[in-house]
């Protein structure tokens, strides 16, 4: 009752506030004439009874300030220091606009990376429980992450102790009929209960039920959201139609929901069942599926990974020929879809704080100077009545109203920044990146903004404060200010440029090596030659083409029909074209050598006989495969120089054989030569051993033409797919592009691009702010020095030594900073070693260019003001103080 009383009595006075002041200044009045008739009855003069009382009463104006404290009066006052602060900054119109443009990049920018790691590493999957979906793998020596083999999921899936469910996925791809021909279009198998697993529902229709991954069940397909309504308009009466993927009918029985996506797998179209088992998947010992589980309730991923293992040893005593030294790991699905980006989240996250870091230095300088030389401002207020916690207010509301201007600005500087982040990544990298859709302000990022608001403020407000205690206020009357001021100021600022210079000099370090390491992937040697090249996906309908001798036939027609085109020097195929992925691997054995069971795979492509030539690929020894190697001659087969070093050493390996770890007579092959190493995988990947077998020996209906071209590549890619389609029009093209676009487009290159370019942006703004923070400092010395200078010069000193004695200054600042920097920037470098690629964290090229870049900037921006300096009249000088 008596909080409510107290209220309410606040809130009157503040409705009645002029009756108050009336009612208070009455008061006081009142007090002071009743002590100066006190000090007549006791024999004063009138006039000295007046002074004595006032004297006894005190200063006026500070009990007014208290009183008005004391009863709760305080808005009034906000208002007052509010229109005061506003009124301050409108007078220093360069000091505002300074200190909320760098508040506005600083914050904004780590506000965008902030919406970045919120989306991708922070955000919870959109599954129902999502901490207990796992992803399940096989692994090997060479593969620590590897596909499931069919056989062996139905074996975990029969014999697991700790999954509540576990189902498995695969990539595929359909031919789905339009009025243009045939068009490929992305798809997915899956097992029967994998929606269920995941928690999804379908927006319209049912899910698959049990069994129906059976061969026995009618063939069914689900829906994406964008595929119903990009192919079938949106109707509702879409469930139910009968439609024909690559040749056979499927029923549609759902659609999926909009915002479904599944990152592992990115942009599918149509989702259907492991209804027909194809030929790899018949094999134990391919591996072409993935696994995806949702936990039991109480286990942990290491005990998911313990069970499974245990599995897999059983596994491999009971099939040794294809199981040896295949293990298990259970990851989270959230590890499984950001484990790649993580390390440039981070990276991107730490650059971000460094240059928020900066900003706020950079801003506490600018605050400094100005209460710096605010003392005698303060201390006249002070001694007209001012308390010490009014002062205090008055630098609190300045900051607050700096910070909240500066965060207005950064909100929209976030959202660009958003923005283009979203479209760092390439086109076809998105679908594996769900978190960049949409990505914008939310709630999250508004939140994280107001906390660095609070923090900023904080800072700002309490800065000033502990660098001007009361005492200083006073003595700023009576010396004047300015010379404390320069004194102060020249002790204070100067740790502050250390402490930019260091900052810069780390994101300067780290720009410049993540820029290295990306040149250098970029120009990795992936041992053909890149230009002139054009790709272009095929993909024939099995009914038609599934069989040998159409397969072949069409593989001949494809390069034959290619090759007359004009421009067109030479036609190659291949399974899988360079530089996609270390993936189609086949476990072989080098006959006549010694063997423990060991699992030696690698990468398998079948190509035809012009495919070496094409991609400028050197024979190291041996010959390439001719039109004859066909199915009618010797099985032969080419190696690559790696798998010639490691399993042949000192010896030749033509004419030697490799098979299947039983060596069985229909797997053997002889080697008729050895291959450069083309690099199949990414670009940071590790050169592996590889074979390659005659396409014409096991033609395929699905495949890679590839295409060297006399002049750019770009302009044969539509003659090459119309040639393709007046085959065949049920012949289905895709993925049409450039064997360079395809190097700058890759998953690593855009994760190299993107840390480079970000950091870089980051740097690039480090610079300009350590740089302006130094020339700050640098001006104001010289400002405060003037007078001393004069004296110099009027003493005789050259303009010479002004320069020396300006710049030596700077020159020491900036070198301590970048001294401390360049120990710093080792250890960050190395906190990031994933994200470099042949370079290392210590790289002294980069290192010494980046500081002699950053120490020529802050010695151009301290000449500046040297330059002022040195051309000071003694005389004007003299008369500065």
């Amino acid at each position: 009752m008596g909080q409510a009383g107290g209220f309410f009595r606040k809130l009157r006075i503040l409705i009645r506030r002029d009756q108050f002041r009336s009612e208070l200044d009455e008061e006081m009045t009142f007090h002071r004439m009743q002590a100066e008739k006190e000090f007549l009855a006791g024999g004063m003069t009138r006039k000295a009874a007046r002074l004595t009382a006032m004297r006894q009463f005190g200063n006026g104006e500070r009990l007014k300030e208290r009183s008005r404290e004391v009863v709760g009066f305080r808005i009034e006052t906000v208002l007052q220091d509010l229109r005061f602060a506003l009124r301050q900054l409108r007078k220093n119109p360069g000091f505002t606009a300074t200190a909320v443009v760098v508040l506005a990049l600083g914050i904004g920018a780590s506000v965008a990376i902030f919406g970045f790691v919120d989306a991708a590493l922070i955000k919870p999957l959109p599954y129902r429980d999502p901490s207990r979906i796992v992803g399940v793998y096989e692994s090997a020596k060479q593969c620590p992450k590897c596909n499931l083999s069919y056989e062996d999921y139905l074996d975990w899936k029969k014999q697991n102790a700790v999954f509540q469910s576990l189902e498995a996925w695969g990539t595929n791809s359909y031919l789905f009929p339009t009025p243009s021909g045939a068009q490929p279009v992305p798809g997915t198998r899956v097992s029967d209960g994998f929606f269920r697993a995941l928690g999804v529902t379908p927006f319209l229709g049912r899910d698959f039920y049990t069994g129906e991954s059976s061969p026995e069940a009618p063939r069914t397909v689900l829906l994406s959201y964008a595929a119903w309504q990009e192919r079938f308009g949106g109707q509702k009466s879409a469930v139910g139609q009968t439609i024909t993927l690559s040749g056979l009918p499927y029923t549609i029985i759902g659609v999926l929901p909009r915002e479904f996506n599944f990152a592992p797998r990115g942009i599918s179209e149509f989702w259907s069942t492991f209804h027909d088992p194809n030929g790899c998947e018949k094999r134990r010992s391919c591996h072409s599926i993935y696994g995806l589980a949702r936990l039991k309730d109480g286990v942990t991923t290491e005990t998911a990974t313990a069970d499974t293992k245990t599995i897999a040893q059983r596994l491999e005593m009971q099939y040794p020929n294809s199981n040896k030294g295949q293990g298990a790991i259970v990851l989270p699905l959230s590890e499984v879809i950001v484990g790649n980006i993580r390390p440039i989240l981070l990276v991107l996250l730490a650059g971000a704080t460094l240059l928020l870091l900066i900003a706020c230095v950079n801003v506490s300088s600018l605050v400094l100077v100005r209460a710096e030389t605010r003392k005698r401002e303060f201390a006249v207020r002070s001694a007209l009545g001012a308390s010490r916690m009014r002062l205090m207010r008055q630098f609190a509301t300045e900051g607050i109203v700096l910070v909240t201007v500066g965060t207005a600005l950064s909100l929209g500087a976030a959202d660009a920044g958003m923005r283009a982040l979203s479209a760092l990544p390439p086109k076809q990298a998105l679908g594996s990146m769900p978190f960049l859709e949409g990505l914008k302000l939310n709630m999250h990022s508004i939140a994280f903004a107001g906390l660095l608001a609070v923090v900023a403020a904080i800072l700002f407000s309490i800065v000033p404060m502990l660098r001007l205690p009361l005492a200083l206020v006073y003595s700023g009357l009576t010396e004047g200010g300015r010379n404390s001021a320069g004194r102060a100021w020249r002790s204070l600022g100067a740790n502050l440029v250390v402490a930019e210079m260091a900052t810069a000099m780390v994101l300067l370090a780290g720009a410049g090596l993540l820029a290295k390491s990306f040149y250098r992937l970029l120009h990795v040697d992936v041992h053909f030659n890149p230009d002139h090249l054009a790709l272009v996906n095929v993909e024939a309908p099995d009914e038609v083409y599934g069989k040998a001798p159409q397969s072949l036939t069409l593989d001949r027609k494809v390069v034959a029909r290619v090759s007359q085109l004009p421009g067109v020097i030479s036609v190659g195929l291949s399974s899988d074209p360079p530089l996609t992925c270390n993936c189609d691997t086949t476990w072989f054995r080098v006959m006549g050598h010694g063997y423990n069971g060991e699992h030696n795979d690698a990468p398998e492509r079948d190509v035809t006989p012009e495919y070496f030539k094409t991609l400028q690929a050197g024979m190291v020894r041996g010959r390439a495969f001719t039109e004859s190697d066909d199915a009618g001659h010797l099985p032969y087969l080419i190696i690559n120089k790696t798998l010639a070093q490691q399993f042949f050493p000192g010896e030749d390996p033509v004419g030697k054989k490799i098979g299947d770890p039983l060596l069985s007579k229909e797997s053997l092959r002889e080697i008729i030569g050895v291959v450069d190493d083309i690099r199949e995988g990414a670009l940071d990947d590790e050169l592996r051993p590889a074979v390659y077998y005659p396409m014409y020996q096991e033609p395929e209906d699905g495949f890679t033409v590839v295409v060297r071209a006399a002049q750019s590549p770009e302009s044969v890619l539509s003659a090459i797919s119309a040639a393709i389609h007046q085959i065949d029009p049920g012949i289905g093209v895709s993925n049409e592009t450039t064997m360079t676009e395809q190097i700058d487009n890759s998953a690593t290159a855009a994760i190299h691009r993107a840390a480079a370019s970000l950091v870089g942006g980051f740097a690039a703004m480090a610079l300009v702010l350590g740089v302006v923070g130094l020339y700050g400092v640098v001006a104001y010395s010289v400002s405060q020095r003037t007078r001393e200078i004069g004296v110099r010069m009027a003493l005789g000193a050259p303009r010479r030594s002004v320069y020396g004695l300006i710049l030596r200054e700077a020159g020491w600042l900036t070198g301590i900073g970048i001294v401390l920097g360049l120990a710093c920037s080792i250890g960050a470098a190395t906190g990031m070693r994933k994200l470099l690629f042949g370079t290392e964290a210590w790289d002294a090229t980069t290192l010494v260019s980046v500081a002699m870049v950053l120490a020529a900037a802050a010695m151009f921006a301290s000449y500046i003001p040297a330059h002022r300096a040195a051309g000071v009249d003694p005389a004007e000088a003299l008369r500065a103080e």
